[in-house]
């Protein structure tokens, strides 16, 4: 967790800085992380679900750390020679490096996808036997400790890259890198050897007749290709002249023929990944828990936390950097007291009811955000996005203007701590590290603070009811899905994850100024109610009492 938070932090710097302060390489990266989870998030999923657990392990840790260390070498080296770099090939060569970069950090968001299915959705529901309240312990006590590192991680990384510089940072988190890998590695050899169980998994038999049916059908069709294609060549063979001209159209014919083949097998390879996503998507539809999972994705459609969107929103309401960071802080010490809380009310009135009261209590603490939108200092102003909603949509609206700007600094600021967390969280986030500047631009303060000051509260005090809530759904969906589907259907939940959560940008692209704030307040706060009824009609369904 520690490298994972790192990593999503640093790379947005390193990003910014090598496009010239600019956010588009950002912005890039994140939608190509998001779009392939989306794409292949039941792919990834169904090949945890068909192999071993060590062999998953092992494999999306060599995987995602060997991204990470690549990327940094090669940050290393654009960084040290950008300008040699930008020079070679007519400004190709930097275009190569950036492409590489981003397709390296893409397949270590995949492999840690991998990584966080296979063993937050799957090993600790086999270490602890199935226990559940041993499961609930594990659940929080994992919780804090992402919690508690999200904020140390960023910490510690952006202290270096800011005394020292980029490069040292990238050597740091290499070093880094290199070490956890060999750790990780030892200790989830160990944690397999002290658990027989882990070397037992069920198969996918629902649907392992029907991937192997491709299988069959590929090698049939290649097979009779070939002796088709064999026998065609013996005839022509026979009837081959001396003549050079035979001889070449010859070869031309095997080589149209061999070309043939590689384009029907890789027809037949994207035909089978459509069928996987196809059956994993159907069956997180026919989960029981199906309601509830899609109530905590649509919890990632929102604005209100921590990101780059709310915490640009109140820096032009004339919050400074270090009261944002000590408002991360709280925030933090908050959401802990949501996984002790959950603990508490599971014992008290069991899991469903947990999800109830956590559900009620989240959606109290946003009303008061619902308030600030109407309240004295809310910069609201309707018609704006009535009259022209692409009027001035520049980031230079959620900023100071250049005749007041100060140097640029980047906040620690924790990436994702307005998301209910499953594990696989959107690296969409990767964008939301928090751009901030030095002093507080002058003449930009409300008339009133109570608008912000019911803003933050209600974002903070609901994290205490968004933790415990987002913990409920994890087990929920733990203890309901059978062994054989872990993978696949909590991939496919990886994949509504990322949807809701590029929904919520795409409302800030249509409305982006900070005149539109509230707009966006009032369906973040629709969001979370049509997924918390989602859940409500989940209880409801459910064999369990909720009281």
């Amino acid at each position: 967790m520690w490298g994972d938070r790192m990593w999503h932090f640093a790379i947005s710097v390193f990003l910014i800085e090598l496009y010239g302060h600019n956010l588009l390489l950002t912005a890039v990266v994140g939608l190509v992380v998001a779009g392939s989870v989306l794409v292949f998030g039941a792919f990834v999923g169904d090949w945890v679900d068909r192999n071993p657990r060590i062999k998953v392990a092992h494999g999306s840790l060599f995987i995602q750390n060997g991204s990470v260390i690549l990327c940094s070498i090669i940050l290393i080296l654009v960084f040290s020679y950008k300008k040699w770099i930008e020079q070679t090939w007519d400004g190709w060569l930097i275009v190569v490096c950036y492409m590489v970069v981003i397709g390296l950090a893409d397949a270590a968001n995949l492999a840690s996808t991998a990584l966080t299915v296979a063993i937050q959705r799957d090993w600790i529901i086999v270490i602890t036997g199935c226990n559940r309240s041993g499961l609930a312990d594990v659940n929080a006590a994992m919780r804090r400790i992402d919690q508690v590192v999200n904020v140390l991680a960023t910490v510690t990384v952006g202290q270096i890259m800011t005394s020292a510089s980029n490069v040292v940072g990238c050597v740091f988190i290499l070093g880094w890198t290199l070490i956890s890998l060999l750790v990780e590695f030892i200790c989830l050899s160990k944690v397999y050897r002290m658990v027989p169980a882990l070397a037992f998994k069920a198969g996918p038999e629902r649907y392992e007749e029907q991937l192997n049916y491709f299988e069959r059908m590929r090698e049939t069709t290649s097979t009779k290709d070939v002796q088709r294609f064999s026998k065609h060549g013996c005839n022509s063979k026979s009837e081959i002249t001396p003549n050079s001209s035979s001889d070449s159209d010859q070869n031309v014919k095997l080589s149209a023929q061999q070309n043939f083949l590689g384009f029907y097998t890789a027809l037949r390879r994207i035909q089978r990944m459509l069928y996987i996503s196809k059956i994993g998507w159907k069956a997180y539809y026919q989960q029981s828990v199906f309601l509830a999972g899609m109530s905590l994705a649509f919890l990632y459609t929102t604005v209100l936390g921590f990101d780059c969107i709310t915490t640009g929103y109140a820096y032009t309401q004339g919050i400074s950097g270090s009261l944002l960071s000590l408002l991360i802080g709280i925030s933090t010490i908050v959401g802990l007291l949501g996984t002790v809380l959950f603990i508490l009310l599971r014992k008290c009135y069991g899991l469903v009811s947990t999800g109830v009261i956590s559900s009620c209590l989240h959606l109290s603490c946003l009303l008061l955000c619902v308030f600030s939108v109407f309240a004295p200092g809310s910069p609201l102003d309707v018609s704006t996005i009535l009259i022209s909603p692409h009027t001035n949509v520049s980031l230079a609206n959620w900023t100071v203007p250049d005749t007041e700007m100060n140097q640029l600094h980047s906040y620690l600021l924790s990436t994702n701590m307005n998301q209910p967390l499953l594990s696989d969280r959107s690296s969409i986030h990767w964008t939301n590290n928090t751009l901030l500047y030095d002093s507080l631009p002058a003449g930009n303060y409300p008339d009133s603070y109570i608008s912000i000051s019911l803003l933050f509260s209600g974002v903070i005090s609901a994290r205490i009811g968004l933790w415990a809530f987002d913990l409920t759904v994890t087990q929920l969906l733990q203890e309901n899905i059978p062994e054989c589907q872990r993978g696949i259907v909590n991939g496919v939940q990886s994949s509504m994850n990322y949807l809701m959560d590029l929904l919520h940008f795409i409302m800030v692209m249509v409305a982006p100024n900070p005149q539109h704030f509230g707009i966006l307040v009032i369906i973040s706060v629709t969001f979370v109610m049509a997924g918390h009824t989602m859940y409500f009609i989940y209880t409801k369904r459910s064999n369990d009492r909720c009281f």
